[in-house]
């Protein structure tokens, strides 16, 4: 983390009289959560929990507030297993001014709902033009269709954190086809376990396939971040 920090431009590192940088932040909060990293961070924002101010220079910049919102929601993660779009949904309650019950988590169920929204309720809960959905369409990012599910939502809103430094979806389009190397990677891995039938083999894939993912998740940042030092060295 010192090194990360390190590396991150003096410009960057002096936030505004009260604001705090990426750095600062985890500075504060990783005693209590050890996991949290900068990836998870922008997860985080990504996921609607903290919106961050930004520097001219696009520098993420976190006010007190926003701290407090990540404190809670990651405590409410680890202590309650609440998933994320429920810990949105009760924090933007207590922005508002109400006084939300502590949401539990539901019990479980062999056919859980899953949470289904129409265009036009996908781009309103993103934030999102609708030339930009066009374009995510088009570029094979998301499929069209007639209702969008939470991880369309995730998507669409990064892809509107990417826009307003005008990253278009035309300029990602080849990551869907990286992500279909990397399944095929854990594919070949699992390999043995995909060709058992019985439910412990099953049961061991279905836990083995996401850690993979996720070291393969670990290589790319770390790949993109010693480019990234490359580029602002």
């Amino acid at each position: 983390m010192a090194a990360a920090a390190a590396r991150e431009p003096a410009s960057a590192r002096k936030a505004p009289a009260g604001l705090l940088s990426i750095g600062q932040v985890l500075a504060k909060l990783t005693p209590d959560f050890p996991a949290l990293t900068s990836s998870k961070l922008r997860f985080l924002e990504v996921q609607g929990i903290v919106t961050p101010q930004r520097t001219a220079s696009g520098y993420r910049k976190f006010s007190t507030d926003d701290l407090e919102r990540l404190r809670l929601a990651l405590t409410l993660q680890r202590d309650h297993y609440l998933p994320l779009v429920v810990i949105r949904d009760y924090l933007d309650e207590v922005d508002a001014g109400r006084s939300p019950a502590m949401p539990q988590v539901p019990p479980p169920s062999i056919h859980p709902a899953v949470r289904r929204r129409t265009r036009q309720e996908l781009l309103s809960a993103a934030g999102a033009a609708p030339q930009l959905l066009n374009d995510a369409v088009s570029t094979g990012l998301l499929k069209a269709a007639d209702h969008y599910d939470d991880q369309a939502l995730a998507l669409l809103r990064a892809l509107v954190a990417l826009d307003r430094h005008g990253i278009e979806p035309r300029h990602v389009r080849g990551m869907r086809q990286s992500a279909e190397r990397e399944v095929a990677l854990v594919e070949s891995a699992m390999s043995a376990l995909l060709r058992r039938t019985d439910a412990a083999s099953r049961a061991k894939a279905s836990e083995l396939a996401p850690e993979l993912a996720a070291r393969l998740d670990d290589v790319r940042g770390i790949l993109v971040k010693e480019a990234l030092g490359r580029l602002l060295s």
